[in-house]
């Protein structure tokens, strides 16, 4: 989905009419002060302070407020809130977004307003509290809101019903008068999104995650299981089979699955560097497709609209965010698709080619081969190991940048949690440049707020820092290398410079790319002895980083020489590249290489170059004549294993 297709369908949105039924909340942030207040005079206990403390609709007013985000025509609310503060507030910001609260029903005894109270001490989410758990709806609370949502139905262009609250709709009479008015008005589009009574409503569209389209299907599942891809489409059909209309079901970071009567249609998870909050993920999810729908937007292309949307707000830590039609543009622009997630996390299930190390991870790849006449090389780990152990300088680099003066008095807890974050990060990032990595470690150092403001170093200060730290690893190496203790055997992939030559042989055009300042790709490369062997050049980092990336090589490349995308085959071990190289159409074979022992399987790479889009897998070159042979088709492959 291009950006022009994403203008047309932005366009669009603004003349639908939109009404939501839901359980109403008012989501309480309160950021807790650690320096706590006094001590009471009254009870003698301790006092806590509040740093500050804000409020965002939850439930269906997140809902709401996704819808408003993205400026549909008009919005009603549909729903009820008890006689109190927490209602009247909630009223005050729907109001403010523009929705029309007039059948946002007051019910004064047995109800108060849906209100969460979210603690955060030190970043950390303490256990909430609740408001409303055992709320009473009386019944003319029900006809009131019945008979706005036949209204709606006869006036709105879509309707959703948003359940999410335990015990809300507390009389069956209520979902028995709804089902009558859904096969009344069979012919809208009435999207649900139960949590609780799923199973309950007929003639609507469906929004779920796996595991309820699981429980829709009779299967028993526990909550926040994996289910496998052919268990999703399955469950999926089954649903759609079964009500005629169309269903979307949610896998979390494995991307959303739309079934109609064209068939089914996968739109792969988005691969995020920042941390994530995935709360509200769903509310945006199922706002961003019903006002696709509502437009005339095809199943299919409302998903990959709404992946988009959720790929926004779940980068948007303490709060319920939305997303924005410049946001949504932003992100759809250069997507990092997580691809085949099943396969990435479970490698029982890879496919070798006969009697070799080569892993065949997708299988339309065979009947491209053949054409290969460029290649582009990542170099770190691809084909040199002088830069090993890179990761293992980096993490202390950003724990102490991170940290601060705290490093070392934070608690074993903290350090912990930190730690965890720092790896996760550089998991994620490996193969881009440095210089985007320490612009991920400003941001971390903010959020975490261990370093005062005026203390935080800038991107290009802390990769001084931690290139100075890598660079001394690296300068013994080379003087090992320059004394003859070591040779260049020692620092390469195994079999990766007769691979070279291979290629060299056969006519290949090669380029090495690098996320390393290329002052440093081009000194290493001729150290180890191969550096001519690029006749199309050694790229990588500049000073002005904008200006180089391997997505502007590779596009460069294809853009120069007229190619095919076949014609093409980009090897790297890190994300980047491979993701790239899938992104073009070229042929992307990820290198999951043992930089330790420089041959052999790193299973812990294997699985981010399966989701970054490797069509091939291979641990090192020491069967570079069977990869070639593979390559350039020079055998028919007849079976895997």
């Amino acid at each position: 989905m291009n950006t022009l297709h994403i203008n047309a369908i932005l366009e669009k949105i603004k003349s639908a009419n939109v009404a939501v039924y839901g359980d109403y909340c008012l989501d309480s942030y309160w950021i807790m002060d650690t320096r706590n207040s006094e001590v009471s005079i009254e009870t003698g206990l301790q006092a806590q302070a509040v740093e500050r403390h804000y409020y965002t609709p939850g439930g269906a007013g997140n809902v709401v407020a996704n819808l408003a985000a993205l400026g549909p025509a008009s919005i009603k609310v549909i729903g009820v809130v008890g006689n109190d503060i927490f209602g009247r507030e909630l009223a005050i910001q729907l109001q403010a977004l523009g929705a029309d609260t007039s059948s946002l029903f007051v019910q004064k005894e047995d109800f108060q307003t849906y209100s969460y109270l979210k603690r955060y001490v030190e970043g950390v989410e303490k256990p909430r509290i609740d408001f409303g758990v055992y709320n009473q709806r009386s019944l003319e609370t029900d006809e009131l809101i019945l008979s706005s949502i036949q209204s709606a139905l006869e006036s709105c262009d879509a309707l959703i019903f948003n359940q999410q609250v335990v015990g809300s709709i507390t009389n069956d009479s209520f979902i028995e008068k709804a089902n009558a008015l859904f096969d009344q008005y069979s012919h809208k589009i009435i999207l649900v999104d139960s949590r609780h009574f799923n199973e309950r409503f007929s003639n609507v569209y469906r929004k779920l995650n796996d595991v309820e389209a699981a429980h829709l299907n009779g299967i028993e599942v526990e909550p926040r299981t994996v289910l496998p891809r052919a268990d999703v489409i399955n469950y999926g059909k089954a649903l759609h089979t079964s009500s005629q209309k169309p269903v979307f079901v949610t896998c979390g970071a494995r991307g959303i699955t739309s079934f109609d009567t064209t068939g089914f249609n996968e739109v792969p998870g988005l691969q995020l560097t920042s941390r994530l909050d995935t709360v509200g993920a769903g509310d945006t999810v199922i706002s961003a497709i019903t006002l696709c729908l509502s437009v005339g937007v095809s199943p299919a292309e409302a998903a990959e609209f709404a992946n988009f949307a959720a790929g926004v707000t779940v980068q948007k830590l303490f709060t319920t965010g939305t997303a924005n039609a410049q946001e949504i543009l932003a992100i759809s622009q250069d997507p990092h698709y997580a691809y085949q997630v099943d396969l990435a996390e479970n490698p029982r299930q890879a496919v070798f080619l006969p009697e070799t190390e080569i892993e065949l991870c997708d299988e339309s790849i065979l009947d491209r081969l053949g054409h290969i006449k460029y290649a582009v090389f990542d170099h770190d780990g691809t084909i040199s190991t002088l830069r090993h152990g890179w990761e293992e300088i980096m993490e202390p680099v950003m724990m102490k940048a991170i940290l601060g003066s705290h490093y070392d008095s934070v608690d074993q807890a903290t350090y912990n949690k930190v730690l965890r974050q720092v790896k996760e990060f550089i998991h994620k990032t490996t193969g881009i440049q440095t210089i985007y990595q320490m612009e991920g470690l400003v941001n971390m150092v903010r959020e975490a707020g261990y370093v005062p403001e005026e203390q935080i170093l800038d991107k290009f200060e802390y990769k001084q820092i931690y290139n100075d730290a890598l660079m001394e690893l690296v300068d013994k190496r080379v003087a090992k290398l320059q004394a003859g203790e070591l040779d260049w055997q020692d620092y390469t992939l195994k079999g990766a410079v007769s691979f070279l030559q291979e290629l060299k042989a056969r006519g290949v055009t090669m380029y090495l790319a690098s996320g390393t300042d290329v002052d440093d790709v081009r000194n290493e490369a001729t150290v180890l002895g191969y550096a001519d062997l690029f006749d199309g050049g050694i790229y990588g980092a500049l000073r002005e980083y904008t200006k180089f990336s391997k997505k502007m090589i590779i596009e460069r490349i294809i853009r120069e020489n007229n190619l095919n995308g076949n014609e093409l085959v980009v090897l790297g071990d890190g994300p980047d590249e491979i993701r790239e190289g899938r992104r073009s159409g070229g042929i992307s074979v990820g290198i999951a290489s043992n930089e330790v022992q420089r041959f052999g399987y790193n299973l812990d790479k294997r699985p981010r170059l399966v989701k970054a889009g490797a069509q091939l897998i291979i641990p090192d070159f020491s069967q570079y004549q069977k990869l070639v042979s593979l390559l350039f088709k020079e055998e028919e492959i007849t079976e895997t294993v």
